[in-house]
């Protein structure tokens, strides 16, 4: 019997790594960890431009009993600490007194303006989702007033609210015959609803274009078997638009809170400096105790409170909708 030779198996060589092709390794290792902070960059730096250096030396300012003496170098400004704070809360005197009925204005417009622009964009955006002849050209309407700069349409709403030669009350008085005289709509109590109706003219466009783009990702099959079951059009956007559009929803009424509360250009164009007193919102009340009164102080104390408000309510209500949020999903 003859034996075999048995050939034995070679072990593949293990290649040693050189200390130069390990240091090549780490290095490319950390340019790639470190490319999105670079592209990040200059985002980051114009931010800190524009946004934060403005904003600290906005809370810096507050400090400050910073008046027109002291506009040329209000770095010189003598310290106050909390007094402008306390003036600015002080709800026993003026100053505070209208800061707070301009915030409990501002409080109601806000919720009237967010609460319609969502309606009519939720309501325009389920009805155009169905195919009908005409449908490419009313969501191109639709998207009209949101398109427009926002001092051309509120500089043409302003001349449509004139009393005597305004379109306002040429439809609802000569036309219609509704009131015995025409109405003041930039002044007095009217003035709110003018500011109302400017503000979900333009706002309401975005809640559409939101909504809209929220409604593509529903299968279209969820219908058709709710459809099949019986389940009517008010029943499938009870169980199926609505809760499915939920996590579209959160984001865009805390993006109109935000954009509503803040509102500066609106009312300042529509009324000027000086807004009635039915329509002076926040934003516009802390311009005008900046630069009509030359109270920097104050109004840097008043922006910082606002900050802080705006703050406290953002953090409130991204905390309840995502415990909301995970206990649905549970």
């Amino acid at each position: 019997m003859t034996q075999t030779a048995v050939t034995p198996v070679r072990e593949p060589a293990v290649r040693k790594a050189t200390p130069g092709g390990a240091r090549t390794a780490r290095r490319s290792r950390r340019r790639h960890l470190a490319l999105p902070y670079v592209l990040l960059l200059p985002a980051l730096v114009l931010e800190l431009l524009v946004h934060l250096v403005p904003m600290l030396m906005g809370v810096a300012m507050s400090f400050k009993e910073l008046t027109q003496f002291y506009i040329r170098d209000w770095a010189s400004a003598p310290w106050s600490g909390l007094d402008n704070f306390s003036v600015s809360l002080d709800f026993d005197a003026a100053v505070g007194q209208s800061l707070l009925r301009s915030f409990l204005t501002t409080c109601q417009f806000t919720a009237l303006s967010v609460g319609l622009c969502w309606l009519l964009g939720t309501a325009a955006a389920i009805l155009l989702q169905e195919n009908f002849r005409g449908r490419g050209i009313l969501r191109t309407l639709f998207l009209v007033p949101y398109a427009l700069p926002v001092y051309a349409a509120v500089i043409t709403w302003a001349f449509m609210f004139q009393r005597d030669n305004g379109l306002i009350n040429h439809v609802l008085h000569d036309q219609l015959g509704i009131g015995d005289s025409p109405a003041f709509w930039l002044i007095g109590d009217n003035s709110f609803w003018a500011l109302l109706v400017v503000s979900v003219w333009k706002g309401w466009p975005f809640a559409f274009l939101t909504v809209m783009a929220g409604l593509q990702n529903i299968p279209r099959d969820m219908y058709e078997a709710a459809a099949l079951d019986g389940a009517g059009i008010w029943k499938q956007i009870r169980h199926i638009t609505l809760p499915s559009l939920r996590p579209v929803n959160q984001v865009l009424v805390l993006v109109l809170f935000l954009w509503t509360f803040n509102d500066f250009n609106t009312p300042f164009v529509l009324f000027g400096e000086a807004a009635p007193e039915a329509a002076d919102l926040i934003s516009l009340h802390i311009y005008q105790s900046s630069f009509q009164t030359w109270n920097f102080g104050t109004g840097s104390a008043m922006s910082v409170l606002l900050l802080l408000f705006l703050l406290l309510v953002t953090g409130v209500y991204l905390l309840l909708t995502t415990r909301g949020r995970k206990t649905s999903d549970v």
